[in-house]
Order: C-alpha cells, then sequence, then structure tokens
C-alpha cells in the first residue's frame, strides 16, 4: 500500500468524509470518520496535502489539523463544485475536493486565526444589533402612529420619537404605556451595546498599524479598516486592487464586461469570439 499525498475532507456537523490517494492518484482510503476521530485519523497520518471547502467550521479544522505538520489548503466551494462527477453526495463531495486541491490554477482561502475570527465576530455582532435596532425603532414608530404619533424616518428620527412619546404619554392606553417604555428600554439597551462593541473596535483599530494604514485612505473610517484586517489576512492573494475591490462588491467583476470590439470580418471563424479578429 502506497504513501497517501492527498485527501479530501468533506466537512460536516457529525459525520465527516475522507478521500485519500497517492502521488500516482491511486485511492488508498476513503471512509467516514464521526466528529471525535477526525483529529485522531490525522494524528496518525504522515505529513500530506489537505483539501476542504471554506465554510464557517473551516477555519478551526484547517488550525487542528495544521498542527499535525499537514499542509491545509482550503477553497471556495463554488470552484470545487465542477469537479463532482456524479451525483451530490458526501463521497463524490471529498473526491471532488481532493482533485481540486491538486489543481495548479485553484485559488485559495487563508486560514484565519483565532484573533482575526474574534475580530470578526466583534463586525457580525455589531451589525446584528444595529439590524435588531431598526427593526425595533420601525416598530415603535408604526405603534406609534397608531395612536396618531407621528415622528421621522430612521434612526435619526429616535430622538423626536422619544420627545414625542413623552409628552403624549398620558393620552395612551396603560397597558401601551407599559409596552412603549419596554420597547424604548430595549432600544437603549442596543444603543449601550453597540458603543461598546463600537469603543472595543476601534482601540484594537488604533493598535493595529495596518488598519491605521487603511484609515488613511478616503472615505475609510476605523470600522471599515478594521473589517477589512479581519476579514483579509492576506492581502496578497489578490491579484491586483482591481480584483480585491471585486470581492466585496465595490466594482462589477471582469467578467460582467463583455469585449465591445468588433470582429474584422463577420463570416470568419472567429466572429462568434466578439475579440480581435486575427486575419484582419
Amino acid at each position: 500500500m502506497g504513501t497517501i499525498s492527498t485527501i479530501g475532507l468533506d466537512l460536516a456537523k457529525n459525520v465527516f468524509q475522507v478521500h485519500g490517494i497517492d502521488s500516482l492518484g491511486n485511492i488508498l482510503v476513503r471512509r467516514r470518520l464521526r466528529r471525535g476521530e477526525v483529529l485522531r485519523f490525522f494524528e496518525t497520518l504522515p505529513p500530506c496535502l489537505v483539501g476542504m471547502e471554506a465554510c464557517g467550521t473551516s477555519h478551526y479544522w484547517a488550525r487542528s489539523i495544521a498542527a499535525f505538520g499537514h499542509t491545509v489548503r482550503m477553497m471556495p466551494p463554488v470552484y470545487v463544485k465542477p469537479y463532482v462527477k456524479r451525483g451530490k453526495t458526501d463521497a463524490a463531495d471529498a473526491e471532488a475536493i481532493c482533485e481540486a486541491v491538486t489543481r495548479p490554477t485553484m485559488r485559495f482561502v487563508p486560514v484565519k486565526s483565532p484573533a482575526q475570527q474574534a475580530a470578526l465576530l466583534q463586525h457580525k455582532t455589531r451589525d446584528l444589533l444595529v439590524r435588531q435596532r431598526t427593526m425595533q425603532v420601525n416598530a415603535l414608530r408604526g405603534h406609534l402612529a397608531e395612536f396618531g404619533i407621528i415622528s421621522a424616518a430612521g434612526v435619526a428620527g429616535l430622538n423626536q420619537m422619544m420627545t414625542l412619546l413623552h409628552a403624549e404619554q398620558e393620552m395612551l392606553p396603560e397597558p401601551a404605556r407599559k409596552l412603549f417604555q419596554e420597547i424604548v428600554a430595549h432600544l437603549r439597551a442596543l444603543e449601550q451595546r453597540i458603543d461598546d462593541i463600537e469603543k472595543q473596535i476601534v482601540a484594537e483599530h488604533r493598535a493595529g498599524s495596518v488598519s491605521r494604514r487603511l484609515a488613511g485612505i478616503p472615505g475609510i473610517g476605523p470600522i471599515t479598516a478594521s473589517a477589512i484586517v479581519a476579514a483579509v489576512p492576506d492581502a496578497s492573494t489578490f491579484r491586483s486592487g482591481r480584483q480585491f475591490a471585486a470581492w466585496p462588491g465595490l466594482r462589477a467583476r471582469s467578467e460582467s464586461f463583455p469585449s465591445l470590439t468588433m470582429p474584422c470580418c463577420p463570416s470568419c471563424e472567429h466572429a462568434d469570439r466578439g475579440d480581435q479578429c486575427p486575419c484582419g
């Protein structure tokens, strides 16, 4: 039996699928592992290349498996999908991952450290609380409108809403008054939690040299700069600034712009390619 050189690992919550091959492409292992068996399995293997799809738990598994001396590569699932040869099953996915990770043109996702994941968690929690605050403000405005109390739209009208509610509270029924007070108390608690998280983000931003450099770009503040540093562990994975701008959606992707150069002769074999005709 040969030595395993490449493994495709299909991640899951409880049951993981492993597909391992040798340097010649011969299948040496194809098995399912329970969650508690995964690390024990990789601990006994000689160092090899391990591929997996990037997902919510992949960074944890990548760090844990790499600790045993393995080379771990994560790939976007959309880049692995073309290598699935048959119906979507765990075994087929693991085989596709094993093949995709060896492709020379494959793009990989950098493994995030626990500190980077914690920084991203701050931004995700802040975003969750901001959305909850918006929901509470809209609900409060709608309920007040039912009693004839109208205020400006958006979070900016919150202070006006509070003033109107305080002025008109004697006109409201007692059950409604208590419920409005609970909503207002919840809003104030949300605002305090958002302020606390933003202070933590700004403090970490000031302590990071890369984040401070990013904040020097016009239009980028501490929150955005901190989010970029946390979400992009290694900026060298992008070949250019144009490619990086397309990643978060700041500009259209290159494939959105078909070539406008027309062939010189519509009847030639290059006419359907939409590029410069070489026979002109």
